[in-house]
């Protein structure tokens, strides 16, 4: 029903408006009491077998939306209602900022990705850290929060930016990523060069810290899949020796060549981050790389290109203990996370491992 909606009427909208379209339903039924109740009942199915550990938190399950669909944490309840275990809101910038000219979206629909150079569009890290405080939550899913560089701060005062936002946000994340691997900031990337990377992840862990001292609040860095691989280890080796609790692997990719796009080539063409199926290669194969590399001594997320659940388990298999969508959401629609779920239950049913813990990382400690 709804791939027939889609070719219908969202294929047919402006990819952003069809997005913010699709996301008004989704908060508009949140604030329904009948209507959210009946639909998290139908599209949030728990399995107890699925209840994940990671970063100190509880969840009811492994999968969460990644960062880029509620940026301004506006719909929170709306997407665990819909299934999602974790919610990463943001990115979050220290500045409000409307991010780059429109058109900054595209579907590329035969590949069944998107391209976007959205460029953290989103409401500022203080107005969003008085949206969280003064929320008044439905559902209780972990909420992480995405924070990046504002656009116009130079390289130099990025350390500072980045600093108030966590500031500011970490009293109500429940963990705090450091993006610094998107593509369509200027110069952001750049920051993932380990001699940038631990001044900065250093300064937001003390913020943190220095904010929120009755816990500690988990601190990630998402990286990108255009990475080399001894830049990866870098960054790997990096985490462990600051006592970093996580890394999310992967942002979007610049890359276009190799991936076997069906796409129109003036489509391909846009510049911007890639997501979606055609990324699941390269996040996997970055993803077995830091497990290869830290083990169990930090928590991995894989994220880019998970469309069902073999994918998901997959990437659980790889090292993921968590596991994030965004891309296919768009195009499965509303029942993409209980499908997900119910598949991640199946296979571990028939697996050799009795918990999802056990199954982490399985595939690469065979071939250690």
């Amino acid at each position: 029903m709804y791939k027939i909606f889609f070719r219908l009427v969202f294929k047919r909208l402006d990819p952003e408006q069809a997005h913010h379209l699709a996301f008004r339903w989704i908060r508009l039924a949140a604030r329904v009491p009948v209507l959210r109740t009946f639909l998290a009942a139908a599209l949030a199915p728990r399995y107890r077998e699925l209840r994940t550990e990671a970063l100190g938190l509880r969840m009811h399950g492994p999968f969460g939306l990644a960062a880029g669909f509620d940026k301004n944490a506006v719909g929170i309840d709306g997407m665990a209602m819909l299934g999602f275990d974790h919610v990463e809101i943001g990115t979050v910038t220290g500045e409000p900022q409307p991010g780059n000219p429109r058109q900054r979206l595209f579907r590329l629909v035969e590949d069944r990705a998107l391209i976007n150079r959205m460029g953290f569009n989103n409401d500022g890290s203080l107005r969003v850290a008085a949206r969280l405080a003064s929320r008044t939550p439905v559902f209780k899913p972990v909420v992480g929060v995405n924070i990046g560089k504002t656009k116009v701060v130079p390289e130099e005062e990025a350390v500072a930016d980045y600093v108030k936002s966590a500031e500011r946000l970490a009293p109500y994340a429940d963990y705090l990523v450091v993006n610094v691997s998107s593509p369509n900031t200027p110069g952001l990337r750049d920051l993932q060069a380990t001699e940038a990377l631990r001044p900065l992840l250093s300064a937001v862990r003390e913020a943190a810290d220095r904010t929120v001292p009755a816990r500690r609040v988990p601190l990630l860095v998402k990286i990108a899949p255009d990475l080399a691989d001894e830049d990866v280890d870098a960054v790997a080796d990096l985490a462990v020796e600051l006592g970093l609790d996580g890394i999310i692997a992967t942002n979007t990719t610049i890359a276009r060549e190799g991936l076997g796009l069906k796409s129109a080539p003036g489509l391909v063409k846009e510049t911007g981050g890639l997501s979606g199926a055609p990324l699941k290669e390269r996040s996997l194969e970055v993803l077995r790389r830091l497990y290869a590399r830290v083990g169990d001594r930090i928590t991995l997320v894989g994220v880019g290109g998970i469309e069902n659940a073999e994918d998901a388990w997959q990437r659980i298999l790889a090292g993921a203990t968590l596991v994030q969508g965004y891309s296919a959401f768009i195009y499965e629609g509303p029942f993409w996370g209980r499908t997900i779920h119910k598949g991640l239950a199946a296979r571990l049913a028939t697996s050799p491992y009795a918990t999802l813990a056990d199954a982490v990382g399985a595939d690469v400690r065979k071939t250690a």
